[in-house]
């Protein structure tokens, strides 16, 4: 088109461009605009200007005959300027799109990025800020399937799509960081010797990092600051970002479903990279500030902040949750991706008081039959007044149990807290969940995530070191829960290596065993190492990528998960649908579920509550679990003995004999290089910070 070119009038759905052979159909919702023109850019970056005329029920669209895929645009909106009424339209803005499928060029850190708070700035941002680029969706998808594992056969590893294969070094340093990456026979075979099922990739939707990061030498390494909520992050393509970026995604998730693996995208659609009013304007500001983010009463040129990043997106609004559920059932259908965890879940839930389970948010999924269909987990907190809702999700919701997390954490490091909180998270967290009907599965039960130190820092280290992030070590949280073994960082000590050790065994096999969904974070299994930093969201360098040079106690330790994960995945009992009753089953003597003090006797009431105690048996009845053999029959499944003992000092603990059994064998335990082979009857000797797990032989 040229600059005296009109476009054709256009549909206004579906929103966003959409090429349809000859041309391209744009679509862009803007209450209160008005004026809207789409911005073409040719290849040497000139604008033409193509005003949008007559809107549908706000939407104002057009049709843009021989704009093909790969042409980038943008749009300018003309409007009210009151900023103390949230109104903040101003035409010298260049914006996103919100609804573009892929989009390219760098962000700049530059004054014309402002809209104004008082008076109007009327510095032209298209030098400054990237455009939204048209794309042509068709993949060759061919024989893929999603491979829609059970959620009690999940297991789930959060990991970073640039940090996990950076330093890898059978994957051609070309691809490294990418999805491509990713999606490499290399990275895929790692995946499968493990034996997770799942991944779940840290924020994938196209990003930026804040203005004072950039000027701090930094960059918003994890990616929770989302802006395109239809875009694959441009910087983790290795093929291009004129929409080569969304091929490589669907082949990325081709690969991973070929290999058996879902994959779960981290989604934040509870706030924006557009930040505070003093941030930049990017796209929602300048479309439409009002419908977009929650305002503040008084003063609407303020944001209601319950997200700890600037604003809040107002999903109350219909033509919000409209963008947010297109988004979702866009990757859904065209990325074929299986699942989503949402970012402070909570905050998307919230009414003006309270979060509110009843939200049009919550509703809209339960009803929508391609949502509801896929595995849905929710952080279930934000920084509002009772964000804090571990266990409150309706019931189609699987939620991070921040509750399993720190009762793990305080029994191995000997918080003085009983035996209660442990063993209630251990079996699934039904005080939790099973209320209103939920199933173990609704729990995703991990001990370290992105967010705060990884494993072999949480033995490592008393305290945060986060000098690097330039802010004074004063970001990220003091609440670690951690035990640095009596020596804080490195350490040369073989006392004080042997129990951290024991340690990250302790934590990573509880997590296994214990009822509910694991989740693992990448890089635990072989050892992992942030140096002491508890919020790594800024390091986009070898403090946060994966280490593969590893040293045998690192392989040793790899070894150690694979085994439990192949546990995990061969016996149901370490796979409950349903949960445990702590009562006979099948008409036998032995309870499904059963407690043990080390005089071999069961617990009582009063042991729960004692603060002494530090060490607790815990009978998984196979009985009752049954699976189907190569001819469908039915197979009992076997019986298991996990022994926890927090304590310093070695402990003499009685096994139970039968009805129980006759006698066990030691399967693995954290004390162990190999476990003893010769079958144990009466006691067994538990070294001091150990976790053993026996297989009662009947």
């Amino acid at each position: 088109m040229t600059s005296t070119d009109r476009p054709w009038p256009g549909r206004p759905v579906p929103l966003g461009a959409t090429w349809d052979g000859e041309g391209t159909n744009v679509a862009l919702f803007a209450a209160g605009a008005t004026a809207v023109d789409v911005c073409l850019f040719d290849g040497h970056g000139r604008e033409t200007r193509v005003p949008l005329e007559d809107p549908t029920r706000h939407v104002w669209h057009g049709y843009l005959p021989g704009v093909e895929p790969g042409r980038r645009y943008g749009f300018r909106v003309d409007g009210p300027f009151h900023p103390e009424r949230g109104m903040r339209w101003n035409p010298s803005k260049l914006l996103l799109d919100p609804y573009a499928r892929a989009i390219d060029g760098e962000l700049s850190d530059d004054p014309a990025l402002l809209t104004g708070t008082s008076t109007r700035d009327d510095l032209d941002s298209a030098p400054y800020v990237p455009r939204s680029v048209v794309v042509h969706g068709g993949f060759p998808w061919g024989e893929d399937r999603r491979p829609e594992t059970a959620w009690p056969d999940t297991v789930i590893y959060e990991l970073h799509v640039r940090g996990f294969t950076m330093r890898h070094p059978d994957i051609p340093a070309r691809l490294r960081g990418t999805y491509a990456g990713l999606a490499h026979p290399a990275a895929v075979e790692h995946l499968l010797s493990l034996g997770v099922t799942a991944v779940e990739l840290l924020p994938v939707h196209h990003f930026f990092s804040e203005p004072a990061l950039v000027r701090r030498g930094l960059v918003n390494y994890w990616g929770y600051s989302s802006v395109g909520y239809f875009a694959p992050h441009a910087a983790y393509s290795s093929s291009g970002s004129r929409g080569q970026q969304v091929h490589e995604f669907k082949a990325m998730v081709r690969a991973l479903h070929g290999a058996g693996i879902e994959v779960i995208l981290d989604v934040v659609y509870n706030h924006t990279a557009e930040g505070d009013e003093n941030g930049p304007t990017l796209a929602f500001r300048g479309i439409d500030n009002p419908t977009y983010y929650r305002l503040q009463e008084r003063d609407r040129r303020h944001y209601r902040d319950y997200t700890g990043c600037g604003n809040t997106l107002d999903v109350r609004d219909p033509h919000v949750l409209q963008l947010v559920t297109d988004s979702l059932r866009y990757w859904a259908l065209e990325m074929h991706v299986d699942g989503f965890r949402f970012d402070l879940a909570s905050a998307l839930a919230r009414s003006p008081q309270h979060v509110d389970k009843l939200s049009s948010f919550l509703t809209v999924i339960a009803q929508d039959p391609v949502l509801s269909a896929r595995k849905l987990i929710a952080e279930p907190w934000d920084l509002g007044d009772g964000g804090y809702q571990v266990g409150r999700f309706p019931s189609l919701w699987s939620e991070w149990n921040g509750r399993y997390r720190d009762a793990v954490r305080d029994f191995w490091r000997g918080a003085a807290h009983g035996l209660a909180e442990i063993g209630t998270r251990f079996a699934g967290s039904s005080d939790l969940y099973q209320g209103d009907g939920r199933r173990p599965s609704a729990s995703i039960n991990y001990v370290t995530s992105h967010d705060g130190f990884p494993l072999a820092d949480l033995v490592a280290y008393q305290h945060k070191h986060n000098e690097d992030n330039g802010e004074d070590n004063r970001d990220g949280t003091d609440d670690n829960r951690s035990w640095n073994c009596g020596v804080e960082g490195p350490s040369t000590d073989t006392g004080v290596l042997a129990l951290r050790r024991r340690q990250v065994r302790n934590m990573l096999a509880t997590l296994l065993l214990s009822c509910g969904v694991p989740m693992l974070l990448a890089g635990d299994e072989m050892g992992r190492t942030q140096r002491g930093n508890n919020n790594a969201y800024c390091q986009d360098n070898e403090l946060s990528w994966l280490s593969w040079d590893l040293c045998a106690d690192d392989e040793a330790l790899l070894d150690f998960v694979r085994r439990l994960i192949a546990l995990r995945r061969s016996s149901p009992v370490l796979r409950q649908r349903s949960f445990f009753q702590g009562r006979p089953v099948d008409g036998g003597a032995v309870k499904d579920l059963a407690w043990f003090r080390p005089d071999g006797t069961e617990v009582i009431a009063a042991d729960w509550s004692a603060r002494s105690r530090r060490t607790l048996g815990i009978y998984l009845s196979g009985n009752g679990v049954h699976q189907r053999g190569p001819r469908g029959e039915r197979i009992t499944g076997e019986s298991f003995l996990v022994l926890l003992h927090a304590g310093a000092e070695a402990c003499s603990f009685a096994l139970p004999g039968e009805p129980w059994a006759k006698e066990y064998a030691v399967v693995l335990g954290s004390a162990y290089d190999e476990p003893p082979t010769d079958p144990v009857a009466d006691r067994l000797t538990l070294a001091g910070h150990s976790l053993t797990l026996l297989r009662a032989l009947l």
